[in-house]
């Protein structure tokens, strides 16, 4: 029996475009709740959020049986951390911060089994496995795991020529909030400044064949990156929706 279908990876491979949302709540009914809601993908982001691996596990566990794809977003790139979330059941990752072709060389190897890379093989007693159900998972797991990297400060901008000549590297998410502040803009994300690294970025992106990503709110931002070819497309985050429904909820009825 082979490692599950990665339906996310298939669906950048074929070119389609995909709609996803950010978790950053963390408890497990807002998790499954999101999961219900159609997205094809949702982030569980343990960058900025006080999320363990447990925390992970459980959100992964909620939309085990939900028609959107989960991915997750690592704090930062450290080979054992990967580790822990591929073990966990992730098949997808999102790294932050990626700001050269050597890092993100070391980013293919710890998202792979050996030869090609430097994943441990324990998968027999995990989660990812079915705790030894998948008995070929060893074998098939690296053709299902996805790898996309964030770049969103202007080493990472200088670098992405690079990085996107490697293979291993599934796709690239421009984080436009660290880019505006490294660009000198903090939080203007539609500045003219901010917006033209964006799209220049996602237009070279797609010219590489690989799959551009992007988040925003803002839906001007989002159809100009659309049209430059973004294909793992954020509308929004899960915080956010809340707040923003409950906000307006309130003012309405409390003067």
């Amino acid at each position: 029996m082979p490692a599950l279908i990665n339906t996310f990876k298939q669906s950048l491979a074929n070119g389609e475009t995909v709609f996803g949302a950010w978790l950053s709540l963390g408890t497990v009914n807002t998790t499954e709740l999101m999961g219900a809601m159609g997205f094809d993908w949702l982030l569980i982001d343990g960058e900025h959020t006080p999320y363990d691996i447990t925390v992970i596990r459980d959100q992964l566990m909620a939309l085990e049986a939900s028609p959107s794809q989960a991915a997750v977003r690592v704090p930062v790139g450290e080979t054992w951390m990967i580790k822990q979330v591929l073990d966990a059941g992730a098949q997808t990752v999102l790294v932050p911060m990626v700001e050269s072709a050597d890092q993100a060389r070391q980013l293919v190897r710890a998202m792979k089994y050996p030869p090609f890379g430097i994943r441990g093989v324990g998968y027999s007693s995990t989660r990812a496995a079915g705790f030894g159900k998948i008995a070929d998972y060893g074998q098939t797991a690296d053709d299902q795991t996805c790898l996309l990297v964030q770049v969103e400060n202007r080493a990472g901008l200088a670098a992405l020529d690079e990085i996107l000549t490697i293979d291993g590297v599934d796709g690239v998410f421009i984080g436009p909030a660290d880019l505006s502040a490294d660009l000198g803009h903090m939080g203007q994300l539609s500045h003219p400044v901010v917006m033209e690294a964006i799209l220049d970025a996602t237009r070279r992106i797609a010219a590489s064949g690989k799959a551009p990503g992007i988040l925003s709110s803002d839906e001007a931002v989002l159809n100009a990156a659309i049209d430059a070819g973004a294909r793992f497309v954020a509308v929004g985050v899960d915080a956010a929706m809340l707040a923003n429904t409950a906000r307006a909820v309130a003012s309405k009825w409390i003067k």
